[in-house]
């Protein structure tokens, strides 16, 4: 085992990454969600697995660094049973339960995952880079624990013996660890299979009851900080994005979350690997990572759509005059009723609408151009529909009586919600 102290020197952190891949975690059978790659990372350093999870959720909100962590996970890491890695068995170094086709398949996704799914850029690269930092620091405090026993191809791994009911005979206990067994010589008696301990359920002495209060006071006054401060740097970073999304494109909603799920996460990282806590951070990154997801697959981009006043307006303006030239709410419905307009002038304006319904009646005869748009939600622009992500429609069209009379020039876009224009 590698331990790393205060100096880090390059050599350290070669043999590190050494220890890393020849102890390297298996994915797991029993607790797996997908792979089973968040549920063996935590089986081997002892973590809590929904703290793998959201760490997972975070890297993949970077441009999709989660996402090709965890396919490189799933390829380089043996499942329990298995003797090695699907990509291992690829080239002929041992056996793997993952099919071969299923491994070329995930061989075949690692490059466009990013590419295609994501914006591949500076957050990628930043994310990687987290990734290689995460696994270099966790092994290096943590990587004594829950140690696997090494498999050499063509022998029995834990999972198999385990199979066959011959723990024994693969020399590991029923953990999967390397039995502990007590020395033959012990002049100190400092093995603890020398100590001389009460039987289970022996009445505890009246010294350790009437001490039991203060040790409880004492516990309690023990808390940890790392769950404040983590709450408190994620509250920087949000009003730091909210402040720099003014001036810079790349502080999208989706970003922005990711940030706050990585701020999050690295702090019950550290709660988790210094023992102070920091577990109920999950109740904040969990929804924080459903938004970011959502926003990433809709495409909401801007946070600034869902900017501005909720509530619900209703418009019959009976000149051009009285119809206002924008109409901006975060939330709600905007109703426009055109038809009283006279013939003869021409109506614009523009509707963005966070989350709701826009609903605009023209007159019968008008000459319409409209743009019907919504991130997720439906359009019904005069006589075309559509549904779904990412819809949009333009519409130039003159009434039954064909060109002239009044003309309307209309903008209307929601990110969540219907977008509605029919004739009076």
């Amino acid at each position: 085992m590698v331990v790393v102290s205060g100096n880090v020197s390059a050599a350290g952190v070669e043999e590190t990454l050494k220890d890393f891949w020849v102890s390297r975690p298996r994915r797991s059978l029993g607790a797996r969600k997908v792979a089973g790659v968040a549920a063996g990372v935590a089986e081997r350093y002892q973590l809590d697995p929904v703290i793998v999870r959201v760490a997972f959720v975070a890297l993949a909100l970077c441009d999709g660094a989660g996402l090709l962590v965890y396919l490189a996970g799933w390829l380089l890491l043996a499942q329990e049973g298995d003797e090695v890695s699907p990509l291992e068995a690829l080239v002929g170094r041992g056996r793997s339960s993952t099919p071969t086709a299923l491994t070329v398949l995930l061989g075949l996704a690692v490059p466009p995952t990013s590419g295609l799914l994501f914006n591949g850029g500076f957050a990628l690269v930043a994310g990687l880079a987290l990734s290689a930092g995460a696994v270099y620091l966790l092994h290096s405090s943590r990587g004594a624990e829950n140690r696997p026993v090494p498999t050499a191809p063509g022998r029995k791994d834990l999972g198999a013996a385990r199979a066959a009911g011959t723990d024994q005979e693969a020399g590991v206990d029923e953990r999967g660890t390397e039995p502990v067994r007590p020395p033959a010589w012990d002049p100190l008696g400092a093995a603890p299979f020398a100590w001389d301990l009460p039987e289970p359920g022996a009445a505890p002495s009246a010294a350790t009851v009437e001490q039991r209060p203060e040790a409880v006071v004492a516990c309690r006054r023990k808390r940890s900080r790392v769950g404040p401060l983590t709450f408190g740097a994620a509250m920087v970073v949000l009003a730091g994005s909210i402040v720099a999304a003014e001036h810079d494109p790349w502080f999208t909603l989706p970003h922005i979350a990711g940030l706050l799920v990585g701020v999050l996460g690295l702090g019950m990282l550290i709660g988790a690997l210094t023992g102070g806590g920091g577990k109920g951070l999950m109740w904040l990154a969990v929804p924080l990572s459903a938004v970011g997801v959502l926003a990433s697959v809709a495409g909401f981009q801007d946070f600034r759509d869902f900017d501005g006043p909720a509530g619900s307006i209703k418009a019959v303006p009976v000149s051009v005059g009285e119809l206002e030239p924008s109409y901006e709410f975060g939330a709600g419905e905007v109703d426009l009723d055109l038809v009283g307009l006279p013939e003869g002038e021409t109506a614009r304006t523009t509707v963005r609408l966070g989350a709701g319904t826009i609903r605009v009646r023209v007159p019968r005869n008008a000459d319409v151009v409209a743009t019907c748009h919504t991130n997720v939600g439906a359009v019904s622009c005069l006589d075309q529909e559509r549904q779904g992500r990412q819809q949009s429609v333009t519409v130039d069209e003159n009434g039954p009586d064909g060109p002239g009379g009044l003309k309307v020039e209309l903008d209307l876009r929601t990110s969540l919600g219907e977008v509605v224009v029919t004739r009076g």
